[in-house]
């Protein structure tokens, strides 16, 4: 099927992600009858849609097992079960992207394009992985499926800006996050001889970094705001907070190649996670 379903508009391909339960469907890239890029021009007219179309074995469900330590994969199912939850997040990230395009259709224009753009770039993520772990002898929804990064929905929509939310949620919260993940897990695959995978890894972290500068270029953009830092502790959702958008391993050069200013890297570097005691809990 790649490569050959086309598209008449944004909003058609988008609609065709969510409603398709298959994953082969999923993965059809955003082309237009003459085979090229499809414009990023939009209806105007907001579609919201609650949850993606899922097949019985992909579904997404909430909550999932731990991932097994990094010391544990020097075997190849421990490895197949973190690539598998990797691969959901990626779907979910295409799925709401895709969603987003259809929510927002006043965002600007150069944004729906870098959006558009970012959603291929997680198609061929899932790719990525998917192959990967067809060579384990495994496959995508051999676990439980989580639908973590849809829950985040409720409150993006809530938000008095949208797009703002929406790019505090994916681009500078869950994909900064990955900034780290990503070298963590690449650093632990090669450790167990596993050089596919963590190339895979590298190749997904190169990526992040171009998304972290679209979401936060744009950030200041739909907000007026002068500073990033400040534009983002006023618009990401709760429960959401700096300290989701982390690893154990902080790295500070992807962050400045994806051009984040010192003060957001350190407000980031130094989050703690809320507190049932905390009022800011509350908002």
């Amino acid at each position: 099927m790649r490569g050959v379903h086309t598209f008449e508009s944004v909003e058609e391909f988008c609609l065709h992600v969510l409603e398709s339960p298959d994953l082969e469907s999923k993965l059809v890239p955003p082309r237009g009858p003459d085979g090229g890029r499809l414009g990023e021009a939009s209806t105007g007219k907001p579609i919201f849609i609650d949850r993606p179309a899922r097949a019985d074995l992909i579904q997404i469900r909430n909550g999932s097992d731990k991932l097994p330590h990094l010391h544990e994969l020097e075997d190849p199912h421990a490895r197949a079960v973190c690539l598998e939850r990797f691969a959901n997040h990626e779907l979910m990230a295409v799925e709401l992207f895709a969603w987003a395009l259809l929510a927002y259709p006043e965002m600007p224009a150069g944004l729906r394009r870098g959006l558009l753009h970012v959603l291929e770039e997680e198609q061929g993520h899932v790719r990525l992985y998917v192959d990967r772990l067809n060579d384990l002898g495994s496959g995508l929804g051999q676990n439980q499926l989580s639908d973590y990064f849809w829950q985040q929905v409720p409150g993006i929509r809530a938000s008095t800006n949208g797009p703002a939310a929406f790019l505090c949620v994916m681009g500078l919260t869950l994909e900064q996050a990955n900034l780290d993940f990503s070298l963590l897990y690449r650093d632990a695959f090669r450790r167990h001889e596993d050089e596919l995978s963590a190339a895979a890894m590298h190749e997904v972290h190169l990526d992040e970094i171009g998304h972290v500068r679209l979401a936060a270029r744009w950030l200041t953009k739909v907000t007026n705001a002068e500073r990033d830092v400040d534009a983002y502790a006023e618009h990401v959702p709760y429960p959401l907070s700096a300290a989701r958008a982390k690893g154990r391993r902080f790295d500070v050069a992807a962050r400045r190649r994806a051009g984040l200013s010192e003060d957001f890297i350190d407000y980031v570097r130094h989050a703690r996670p809320y507190r049932k005691t905390d009022p800011s809990a509350t908002r």
